[in-house]
């Protein structure tokens, strides 16, 4: 999202983070919980023309949209209890990282520094 928003200090690094990403050839990820976020944000603030274009983006982007389902909240609920200072979302984001074996996070959410499950990529270090 900072990557399409307006100006920002984290908009170039996050779109020039993505575009290596492309040039690289990296499979990109996300799960369905990315899409819902981007849809409640823009369409709270009255922007669904940018919702669409911001969803649509997303899902060309990314090789595989991944879906989410109970074992992931369940798991959800025991990061959520192990690891104090999380977010609910980012407990799910990262219970579905797990059922799929993944462990990189291309993101500027610090707070994915607390779970030892993760490894964060933060987008400055990805772009050129």
């Amino acid at each position: 999202m900072y990557a399409a928003g307006g100006t920002h200090p984290l908009r170039e690094p996050c779109r020039a983070s993505l575009q290596r990403a492309v040039e690289q050839r990296l499979t990109l990820v996300t799960d369905a919980e990315v899409l819902q976020e981007i849809l409640y944000r823009y369409f709270s603030i009255g922007r669904g023309r940018i919702a669409r274009a911001v969803y649509r983006s997303t899902t060309r982007l990314c090789d595989e949209i991944l879906s989410i389902e109970e074992a992931h909240t369940s798991r959800a609920l025991e990061l959520l209890e192990q690891h104090a200072g999380i977010s609910p979302r980012d407990a799910i984001h990262v219970a579905t990282m797990e059922g799929v074996g993944m462990r990189r996070i291309l993101t500027t959410d610090r707070d994915f520094d607390a779970i030892p499950e993760v490894v964060r990529v933060d987008p400055g270090e990805l772009a050129p």
